[in-house]
C-alpha cells in the first residue's frame, strides 16, 4: 500500500470520530455549526493525499483547523480556491453542503470566488520558494491538526483552544494520534507548527519539552519548531506588507 492510500485510510480513521463528536460540540459549546471537511470534501482531499503525499518528504507543516473559505471549500490545507485549483491541481467536485452548515457559510466548493487570504499567502510562497508543487512536495507535506470548521451563531470561526478542555480533549487526542499515525506513515523527521497552538500541539502528541527540543519515534528524531501563522489576523503576517512573515517561513524552512 502505497503512502496516501495510507494517508487516506488515516484520515478516515479520524474522520469517524470527529463526526461522533459534533452533536457535543453543537450542544454544549459556542459552536453553532460544527462540520467536518474529511467527510464532505472528501473527493478533494483523497485528491490531495494521492496526488501529493508519495513524494518523499520528511518535513510536515502543521496547521491548526479549517477557515469557512480555505479548506471547508477545497478539503485542502489552507486550500484557498484559486491555488488549490491552480497550484495543487486539485480537480474540482461536486460537494454537497452538510444538512448543519451555517447558512451564512454554504459549501460552494471550487466554484467560491472569495480566496482564502492565509492559504493564498502560505501556497504562493512555497511556489515562489521551491519553484512547483512537485518540488514543494519533495520538500514538505501539510496537514491540519483538528479538521473541523467550527463556527459560532454569527459565522465566525471558532478555533480549538477557545473550547471547553473537557469536551474538546477526546477530540484532540483523536487529532494527536492521528498525527503519530502521519509521522510514523511518512517518516517524518522534522515538523514545523504554523503558529504557536500548532507547535504544542505536536510536542503534547510526540511527548517532547520545550521550544527548541525535540523527540523520537520509531527510532527517528523529530525535530519540532514553528514559524509565523499567515493570518491576515496577525500583527507579524501583516507587518511589511507580509515582507517579515516571507522572510519568517524561509529562514525556519532553511533553519
Amino acid at each position: 500500500m502505497d503512502i496516501g492510500e495510507q494517508l487516506a485510510q488515516a484520515a478516515q480513521r479520524l474522520s469517524k470520530i470527529c463526526d461522533a463528536a459534533i452533536p457535543t460540540l453543537e450542544k454544549k459549546t459556542i459552536v453553532a455549526h460544527a462540520t467536518n471537511p474529511l467527510d464532505y470534501a472528501w473527493p478533494h482531499h483523497e485528491q490531495f493525499l494521492h496526488k501529493w503525499g508519495n513524494l518523499g518528504s520528511h518535513t510536515l507543516l502543521l496547521g491548526m483547523n479549517p477557515g469557512p473559505w480555505g479548506m471547508a471549500q477545497t478539503g485542502v490545507p489552507f486550500g484557498a480556491t484559486g491555488v488549490a485549483q491552480s497550484f495543487l491541481q486539485i480537480e474540482a467536485r461536486e460537494l454537497r453542503t452538510p444538512k448543519n452548515a451555517h447558512p451564512k457559510r454554504p459549501i460552494e466548493g471550487m466554484a467560491l470566488e472569495r480566496q482564502e487570504i492565509s492559504g493564498t499567502r502560505l501556497w504562493n510562497l512555497m511556489e515562489q520558494h521551491y519553484g512547483s508543487a512537485e518540488s514543494t512536495f519533495s520538500n514538505l507535506f501539510v496537514v491540519n491538526h483538528c479538521p473541523l470548521l467550527l463556527l459560532g451563531e454569527t459565522g465566525k470561526n471558532i478555533t480549538p483552544n477557545n473550547l471547553p478542555t473537557a469536551i474538546m480533549n477526546p477530540i484532540l487526542n483523536a487529532c494527536d494520534e492521528h498525527l503519530l499515525d502521519v509521522v510514523d506513515i511518512m517518516g517524518i523527521t522534522r515538523i514545523i507548527g504554523v503558529g504557536k497552538y500548532a507547535e504544542q500541539r505536536a510536542r503534547m502528541a510526540l511527548g517532547a519539552g520545550k521550544s527548541g527540543d525535540g523527540t523520537s519515534r520509531e527510532g527517528r528524531s523529530v525535530r519540532i519548531d514553528t514559524c509565523w501563522h499567515p493570518s491576515p489576523a496577525s500583527p507579524l503576517a501583516n507587518r511589511n506588507e507580509g515582507a517579515d512573515w516571507r522572510e519568517n517561513v524561509i529562514s525556519v524552512l532553511q533553519g
